[in-house]
């Protein structure tokens, strides 16, 4: 779950977030009650792109940093001397 949170999830929650933070924060002064509020002003599309930018680079990145050699063999998950041993690439 942290692995799917950190790969998918944070790379697009990440702009929205931020701009949401400084939207309220800056918001707070100077805005009458008449007013609309900030979300609807807000730079949705740029919000969006950036979002997906950052997904983008997030997973190169895990693909490049993080697999093994492209002739290696994957061993998946076993059961042996009453333990689990985890999967690994070989």
């Amino acid at each position: 779950m942290t692995r799917v949170f950190l790969t998918y999830i944070l790379p697009l929650a990440f702009p929205f977030a931020v701009y949401f933070l400084w939207a309220w924060i800056g918001g707070k002064r100077g805005r009458k009650p008449e007013d609309p509020p900030f979300w609807f002003e807000g730079p949705w599309f740029w919000l969006i792109v950036s979002g997906f930018l950052l997904l983008a680079a997030t997973l190169g990145s895990v693909a490049y940093f993080g697999s093994g050699p492209s002739d290696a063999t994957y061993v998946p998950p076993r059961y042996e001397d009453g333990r689990i041993v985890p999967g690994e690439i070989r």
